[in-house]
């Protein structure tokens, strides 16, 4: 058992191999550690989430070892689950290449295998299936594809996988079943569950049609299997806070959307298990403190909009707050008359006034709160938009009617409390700190230093799941074999074959297969998620936890 370093409330538990991560887990949920906040297995390694000021780091590594113990974790046989599966994949050619085979070859011990569901990451309903063929063994894209389409069938390592929703991700493709693999409709969401055992079927070889493999699949019912990974949890039916309690008359009238417009809050901490992320707003503070200007509790949904353009009509009064990216604003009244309104304060909007938010001159992400709070539906328990598993509440768009919840007896509109941070523009070189590892030993000393030493420019293919760099030398690997996937927090600097790196933000996949060099630390998240593309970044290491 080794601890690797990661950010002050996390650290990542290294095991020799799945049954003694499966072993570890098992213990921890029979007798949880209080202060243990998230816990996500992978193929050898636990990454735990804790409250240091409930657990300190030196005694939860204390009370792990204690766990590590008991005897190694045997998953009872699982219900079987059929995938039919069109071998038509992309890279199905390449892969039989890279082992020698013939595409049939690939496909037949593919379809001739029988996988089990070791653990859930990456994405909502996306399992890591193992036991397969050992020949089928390939490692991930050297760049990842920013987009691959929900029901690819991949291969990365020793394990198979099947893509839930379209994302970006460096599996090799051999095909596509039309199953889903994520339904909200489903209790459970995820059609596949740790325990349960998988077997590929050709939908396109002789008697292997739809007409027997798809019915049969989609019929399955989820039943637990007797795992450490088989307690699924309980999930909150969406509800709109509308059914709680009805909306006053108020609201606002979306003329313009904006670039990327989001309701955004907290997040959904906890569900893990299910391979879902937090999410949440990419600036909580700024998130928190427009909430806490209009006299909200601080964790009510609000709009976060990227890049601004955003204009909202009034349909009676109401009391906002714009917060984030430095933007100028403006309030029209219904008889033309125009003046300009003040960011990061209170501002008072009568029936009909027209609130626009203009293009922003530092910052990207603004973060627009009104009295009361948004009457929006959560989806498991938030009302935050997850871009990557496409959760939550849909996008913003003009000519939607965003309903308003009534204040709050007693509900007192704030007053700002400080001076809004400084924001970077385009032209800037932003700092931020960062703490080394987990994988640092995964690359030469030289790309250690490169990382500090240089400039990484954001690209345009950065987004909320995460900010792609561009350096002008890569940071090059001492060890080129494959890293099994393991947990990603937010802030981790993942290193894909490329050598240019990925910072992920609060849509990142749970889990990955690329090294972590460095992760931000917590104190400059909110940062990150404000650089725009274009602007470029230095890392600061700051000094490392001991591995131990």
């Amino acid at each position: 058992m080794r601890f690797l370093p990661v950010q002050p409330h996390v650290v990542l538990v290294e095991l020799d191999d799945l049954p003694h991560v499966l072993a570890l887990l098992d213990a921890l949920r029979s007798d949880p550690v209080e202060g243990i906040e998230e816990l996500v297995p992978a193929a050898r390694t636990l990454l735990v989430r804790f409250r240091p000021e409930v657990c300190s780091r030196a005694r939860l590594i204390e009370l792990l070892r204690a766990r590590q113990g008991g005897a190694v974790a045997r998953a009872a046989e699982g219900e079987l689950v059929e995938i039919p599966v069109h071998y038509d994949g992309e890279d199905l050619a390449e892969v039989a290449d890279y082992l020698h085979l013939t595409p049939a070859d690939v496909v037949r011990r593919h379809a001739g295998s029988i996988y089990t569901v070791a653990f859930t990451g990456f994405a909502p309903g996306f399992a890591y299936l193992a036991g397969g063929d050992p020949l089928l063994d390939v490692p991930r894209r050297k760049t990842p594809r920013t987009r691959i389409p929900a029901g690819a069938v991949g291969l990365a390592g020793v394990f198979s996988g099947v893509y839930p929703q379209a994302s970006p991700g460096g599996w090799q493709i051999i095909g596509t079943t039309p199953l889903a693999m994520w339904d909200l409709s489903r209790q459970p969401p995820a059609l596949l569950q740790p325990g349960q055992r998988v077997r590929f079927v050709d939908m396109d070889a002789a008697g292997a049609g739809s007409a027997r493999s798809t019915p049969r699949a989609a019929a399955v019912q989820v039943t637990q299997a007797a795992s450490p990974l088989s307690a699924v949890p309980t999930l909150p039916q969406a509800r709109s806070v509308a059914e709680a309690r009805a909306p006053a008359a108020a609201g606002f009238e979306v003329c313009q959307a904006g670039l990327q417009t989001l309701f955004q809050d907290g997040g959904r901490p906890g569900l893990a298990g299910m391979g879902v992320s937090a999410s949440g707003a990419l600036d909580q503070g700024a998130f928190r403190q427009a909430n806490r200007l209009v006299g909200n509790p601080a964790h009510l949904p609000v709009l976060e909009t990227l890049a601004c353009g955003l204009q909202l009509r009034s349909r009676g009064d109401s009391v906002v707050a714009v917060t984030g990216a430095r933007v100028p604003l403006s309030l029209t009244a219904a008889d033309g008359t125009r003046w300009h309104a003040q960011p990061d304060a209170p501002v008072a909007l009568a029936a009909g006034d027209t609130l626009t938010l203009g293009l922003p001159t530092a910052g990207v992400r603004c973060y627009v709160a009104v009295r009361g709070g948004f009457a929006v539906a959560p989806v498991l328990g938030s009302c935050a938009t997850d871009t990557l598993a496409r959760l939550g509440p849909a996008p913003v768009a003009a000519g939607d009617l965003l309903a308003v919840m009534p204040p709050r007896p007693g509900q007192v509109v704030g007053d700002p409390d400080s001076a809004p941070p400084v924001l970077p523009t385009a032209q800037d070189c932003v700092v931020l700190d960062v703490l080394l590892g987990p994988r640092t030993d995964w690359f030469t000393p030289e790309a250690v230093a490169r990382l500090a030493s240089s400039e990484w420019t954001v690209t345009p293919q950065s987004n909320r799941v995460g900010l792609r760099l561009a350096g002008e030398e890569p940071l090059v690997r001492a060890c080129t074999g494959e890293l099994p996937s393991e947990g990603t927090p937010t802030g981790a600097i993942q290193v894909p074959p490329s050598g240019q790196p990925v910072l992920f933000l609060a849509d990142h996949p749970l889990t990955g297969g690329y090294p972590v060099i460095a992760c931000v630390a917590p104190h400059h998240l909110d940062l990150a998620g404000q650089i725009p593309v274009g602007a470029r970044i230095r890392f600061r290491p700051l000094s490392a936890f001991v591995v131990e």
